[in-house]
């Protein structure tokens, strides 16, 4: 309980609520000290608090220009709003407009996104304002002043304090994939259903992703003449090693209805990879935890002896069944073993690098780190793009404008003591998917009436105003620090933040949380319904085209494999970007199906066959990194000609799937008879090797590294590329269906 307290205070969620509140606080103390009145620090307060949402992990300079465009935007739409505060047929016009347009900021990405609710919520508020004390121009300068003032105290922790993003986004990163190892140890002994665990996996690789791409913004674009190079150094060299852990654990790909067959009556020898696997596992968590400082660096560990019964399971197996019988299970045993050597040797590489193993000028920087970085693509053209019913971004804008327009008529209409509440509510709710905005309408109902109740329960005990203004502080903490991980809890704190301010101000507190309640419970009914009737964007419809941007994802790893294969050597840059961009792509797929599963079972078509084809693509990229991992980690011989027909038939599979997708007729025909030989030759070369070594074996002779070498590279190369034939024609088979 107490660590978990201590990480929360250390969290960049907790910081940034703090920041938020230490910015309101101080503008308030000072406009009462200054001026004798709140309204000044009000209006800075409110700039603050627009200025936070764009605050997010990422680069300084990222950071600054997303702030910088949250504060003029906010600057500029209060002025506006509230200069024609006074004319109501010229606001409902101007509703629309500035509403579909902020909204529309968000086909730009994900900061945008942010850009654009800062400005939405300016639009919201600006309506709220009915200063008699300060013209509107004064107010909406303060509000300048305010997110100026925010922006210096943001920007000033992360130059100040460089290492608390960077840390918190890499525990979390460990935690994850930590999670990510034990799973695919309980997928290899679990033999009734692998179904939940899958749906585990899948939804962990969508968050993994998204955490490596924070980081890689904020440690690789790290210029080294700064006086933290050595710091930003060994971060990339850590990032590095987590990359490559994550990766060992997809590459692991494993036909388990085959595993299971193979070893049905020995499953004690993968009980004990099970043990091997969970043991990193912890380890990932322990290294986690000293980056935190929560544990002491310890080499302490099981793998030695883990690793040694292993060794002497493999030998009771082969024992056991005997050769050549047990041949394909023994190759199978050592190959996963070699994983999890390199694994192992991962870890070890992490803790070295965190107790100083390597000296500064040892350590070095990643090859052509920039160019890992997603560029932020803020073309103009994308508006037009996008200008379209086909974009989900313009349905929703088109969506949310009208909801507004909406909740904006009902409040004025019923004349609620602050019916602005309606507007926000229906702002921070919306999101363009209709999962999304079921689970935030349930949250943010549920954490409003748990928040009125508490609120009332503390009005009936107590009537001291001081009581209210710390309970209100610690809410205004909490609640901001926990919006993006308990959206519930947080909208209980923020509703009593914002009743106890009320109170302060307002004598008739009841009466401002039953209109809290009231206008929460239409604007989430409103933003609910909406997104259900109002130009849904269905991800059925939208989902063919993650699935065709992840086909090209894979076409150009497998091209890099191909070409990795016969030049041996180096890898190059170009290589590893391509399997980033297929990991990246399979993730986005994993996060469109699991939308997909959150909508109403009438419109969730084919979801049977998006899970299936959810599934192919997953194995796929794990036999994709299989393949590239044992290229990239071992001695390899000459390229056999057979592999290379393999892969013209699996990439002709790729285009063909794809043109599938994009409705367009497939001219691409190949020869199956190639494709016979091609796989007749590799049975006979292997089955050559086999007989070879069964002589030696007859002869008394120790296995040689050359034979072992050959023995393991001819299983595994050509199994992986007959298991990518074979899924490349279910991919095939699938897609025909939808």
């Amino acid at each position: 309980m107490i660590k978990n307290l201590i990480r929360y205070f250390k969290s960049i969620y907790f910081i940034k609520a703090f920041l938020v509140a230490l910015a309101m606080v101080i503008a308030v103390i000072v406009s009462v000290y200054f001026f004798d009145s709140y309204n000044v620090g009000f209006s800075i307060a409110l700039g603050a608090i627009l200025c936070a949402p764009s605050d997010v992990s990422g680069s300084v300079k990222h950071k600054f220009y997303g702030m910088v465009a949250s504060i003029i935007l906010a600057f500029s739409i209060t002025l506006l709003i509230g200069s024609f505060n006074n004319y109501p047929f010229i606001l409902a016009p101007l509703l629309i407009i500035l509403v579909f347009l902020v909204s529309y900021i968000s086909v730009f990405g994900f900061r945008a996104s942010l850009i654009s609710l800062s400005g939405l919520i300016a639009i919201v508020l600006a309506f709220g304002h009915h200063s008699t004390e300060i013209s509107i121009l004064e107010h909406s300068l303060f509000i300048l002043l305010g997110g100026v003032w925010y922006l210096i105290l943001a920007i000033s922790t992360q130059l100040l304090l460089p290492a608390v993003q960077a840390d918190f986004l890499f525990v979390q990163l460990l935690e994850k994939t930590a999670e990510f190892i034990k799973i695919r140890g309980a997928l290899l002994v679990e033999t009734n259903d692998r179904s939940s665990l899958l749906e585990q996996h899948f939804k962990l690789q969508t968050e993994i992703n998204e955490l490596q791409e924070n980081i890689r913004e904020v440690v690789l674009e790290k210029k080294f003449n700064s006086g933290f190079s050595h710091r930003i150094r060994r971060q990339q060299l850590i990032f590095s090693k987590i990359i490559e852990i994550y990766e060992l654990g997809i590459s692991n790909t494993i036909d388990y209805e085959k595993l299971d067959a193979i070893f049905k009556d020995h499953h004690e020898k993968l009980d004990e990879f099970k043990l091997l696997i969970f043991e990193v596992s912890e380890k990932l968590k322990h290294i986690s935890k000293v980056i935190l400082k929560e544990e002491k660096l310890t080499y302490q560990n099981n793998f030695k002896v883990l690793l040694k019964k292993i060794e002497n399971h493999i030998e009771i197996y082969k024992i056991k069944v005997g050769l050549p019988e047990s041949r394909e299970g023994v190759i199978f045993l050592l190959n996963y073993k070699g994983y999890q050597e390199k694994q192992i040797s991962n870890l070890l590489d992490i803790i070295r690098i965190l107790d100083n193993y390597y000296k500064n000028d040892k350590i070095r920087a990643i090859k052509d780190a920039e160019q890992f970085l997603t560029p932020q693509d803020y073309d103009f053209k994308k508006l037009k793009v996008n200008f379209t019913f086909k974009s989900p971004i313009f349905r929703h804008s088109l969506r949310l404008t009208l909801t507004m327009l909406i909740g904006f008529i009902i409040g004025s209409a019923i004349e609620m003591q602050q019916s602005y509440w309606i507007l926000l509510t229906i702002v921070v709710i919306m999101r363009p998917s209709y999962g999304l905005t079921k689970e935030r309408t349930k949250n943010r109902v549920v954490g409003t009436l748990i928040g009125a109740a508490v609120g009332v329960g503390i009005i009936f005990l107590t009537q001291n105003p001081v009581i209210y203004g710390i309970i209100a502080a610690l809410s205004l903490i909490i609640g901001f620090s926990l919006v993006k991980q308990n959206y519930r809890n947080a909208a209980a704190f923020i509703t009593l933040y914002v009743v106890f301010m009320y109170a302060l101000i307002h004598p008739n507190i009841l009466k401002v949380i039953q209109f809290r309640v009231i206008d929460t419970l239409i604007g989430s009914l409103l933003a609910y319904v909406a997104n259900y009737f109002f130009w849904p964007a269905w991800e059925a419809k939208n989902i063919k085209e993650v699935l065709s941007k992840s086909i090209d994802g894979f076409l150009a790893f497998l091209q890099q494999i191909d070409v990795l294969y016969h030049k041996k050597g180096e890898v190059p840059t170009v290589y590893a970007l391509a399997r980033k961009e297929a990991f990246l792509q399979v993730g986005n797929l994993n996060a469109a199906y699991q939308r997909l599963a959150q909508e109403p079972k009438s419109r969730q078509e084919n979801i049977a066959i998006f899970y299936e084809l959810m599934t192919i693509f997953n194995t796929y990229l794990s036999s994709l990194s299989s393949l590239g991992m044992y290229i990239r980690t071992n001695k390899t011989g000459k390229v056999p000609l057979q592999f290379e027909v393999y892969v013209k038939h699996i990439l002709s599979n790729l285009e063909k799937a794809k043109e599938l997708l994009n409705n367009t007729e497939s001219t691409i025909c190949l020869e199956t008879e190639e494709l016979a030989i091609a796989t007749k030759n590799y049975d006979d070369y292997f089955q050559s090797l086999s007989n070879e070594r069964d002589k030696e074996i007859e002869k008394g002779l120790p296995i040689t590294k050359e034979m072992r070498s050959q023995l393991h590279e001819t299983q595994l190369v050509s199994e992986q590329v007959r298991w990518l034939l074979s899924l490349s024609e279910s991919l095939i088979k699938n897609i025909k269906k939808i």
